[in-house]
């Protein structure tokens, strides 16, 4: 290396990123924001969440690549394609409808933070007021449909707890490669899908070519017993429930979202309770 070239090296490496660079990250005003009255999700346009915190809005970050490309996500999306051809909230609704176009075919993913009828104390988040008829599900849905063609379908799920402090440990559930646990938040996770899943270090992937009619699923939960959707058919049907939920409430659905179920109380935005630093 030359001294002029050695100097401009170095001169680089100091200089201070101009103000007119583009961010890494999205506008926040980019993001969609999925709600189950518990806690809250941001979505990117590429699919992926960057920000969720479980199990309440004020808990440690499972995704938070929203802050830290390094804290965490979880993407469901045409492998090797970034940007989808339309994103919109069904209507009435706070559920995302995302329509992809790939050179082969056309997919939409639905995602959702499932709410269901309420089937006893809930163990996650207990409440301090009486509970309503519906409550969170304690779940992130995501249904694929392929609309048109084939198109590969890419999963990719990476937890790092804590606000980006600790990876996740992953273990896969059984011989069928259709679930696995991760452990090391506040509260144990599964990831289960009817793709088949693998353990690539702290996260899980899956990948299939879905042809025209086709349908995929895939649900972290972090439910009592960790249940979850065992097929399409459930997860969809999760998806309807959380739409009926939606469509009948009193409330619009851009303030019933605000609302943190156990106890009634209503905030302006979902923050999180961020860690002291250093810790």
């Amino acid at each position: 290396m030359s001294d002029a070239t050695q100097e401009a090296s170095q001169a680089g490496a100091g200089a201070v990123q101009s103000a007119a660079a583009p961010s890494p990250f999205p506008p926040i005003a980019d993001y969609a924001f999925l709600s189950n009255c518990h806690t809250g999700a941001l979505v990117a346009a590429d699919g992926a969440i960057d920000w969720l915190c479980v199990p309440a809005f004020d808990s440690p970050s499972i995704f938070g690549s929203l802050l830290d490309r390094q804290a965490g996500f979880f993407r469901v999306a045409p492998y090797g394609i970034n940007h989808p051809a339309s994103r919109v909230y069904e209507p009435g609704t706070n559920i995302l409808l995302t329509t992809w176009k790939t050179p082969m075919g056309w997919i939409e993913v639905r995602d959702a933070l499932t709410m269901g009828p309420y089937s006893g104390d809930d163990g996650v988040t207990p409440h301090t007021r009486p509970p309503a008829d519906d409550d969170g599900d304690h779940m992130l849905v995501r249904t694929v449909r392929c609309l048109d063609g084939r198109v590969e379908v890419e999963l990719v799920c990476e937890p790092v707890v804590d606000y980006g402090r600790t990876p996740a440990e992953w273990t896969l559930v059984g011989n069928d490669r259709h679930a696995a646990d991760a452990t090391g938040g506040l509260v144990p996770m599964r990831l289960r899908s009817d793709l088949n899943l693998g353990i690539e270090g702290n996260r899980v992937r899956g990948r299939h070519v879905l042809e025209e009619g086709e349908r995929a699923y895939c649900c972290l939960t972090w439910a009592d017993g960790l249940v979850a959707p065992e097929d399409v058919d459930e997860a969809e049907a999760r998806i309807v429930a959380t739409r009926t939920f939606w469509q009948q409430s009193k409330s619009i659905p851009s303030r019933l979202v605000s609302i943190f179920r156990p106890s009634q109380v209503q905030f302006c935005t979902p923050v999180a309770r961020m860690p002291k630093w250093p810790p």
